[in-house]
């Protein structure tokens, strides 16, 4: 299974198209939880170089530098750690590992059409011989262009109460753990 951080295109608080910045606690945070839940690779989609370039020097500072020395266990969650331009650079990539597009699931607060169950993900994940890539949006979401592309959009996160506006970190340890976590409930 794959994990991708999309900055762009999301929207802004307004529905706007935007691209977001990378925040240090995204990659920090995501790629400790997709390395504990043993994700071949996260990725970070950002087409701006300078956010590219921020991304690889935080990488190469936990991967050699001091970093790597002084916290281990960051070097190794880092190490699937990746960056690209857009996601269909991330597909062609999984593409090119495992020889066959990914099934592509995207995350919204938001119930559509074509929304699928954390159970019935669940059991594809683990019944079928296919990678998949779940894409979770920063800002106000991913664009209705990539909602639509998609094969399949995951059942939003829901709490107790009615209100729901989930770190984007929170989101994805709470998603990771409904797929591909030990199942507890039996």
């Amino acid at each position: 299974m794959y994990l991708s951080l999309v900055h762009n295109p999301v929207y802004n608080k307004n529905f706007k198209e935007i691209t977001t910045t990378v925040t240090n606690l995204d990659l920090h945070d995501i790629a400790r939880a997709s390395r504990t839940y043993n994700l071949n690779k996260y990725y970070i989609v950002n087409h701006l170089d300078s956010q590219q370039e921020l991304v690889a020097r935080m990488r190469e500072y936990w991967a050699s530098d001091f970093g790597a020395e002084y916290n281990p266990d960051r070097q190794e969650a880092f190490s699937i750690l990746d960056v690209k331009s857009n996601v269909g650079e991330v597909i062609q990539d999984i593409e090119e590992e495992v020889g066959i597009e990914p099934v592509v699931v995207t995350t919204d607060a938001r119930k559509y059409d074509n929304t699928i169950s954390y159970q019935d993900l669940r059991d594809r994940i683990h019944n079928q011989d296919e990678p998949y890539l779940v894409l979770l949006g920063t800002g106000w979401g991913l664009t209705k262009e990539v909602m639509e592309s998609a094969d399949y959009i995951l059942e939003p996160v829901y709490g107790r109460g009615e209100y729901n506006h989930l770190s984007v970190r929170s989101a994805a340890s709470i998603i990771l753990d409904r797929l591909v976590g030990e199942k507890w409930w039996d």
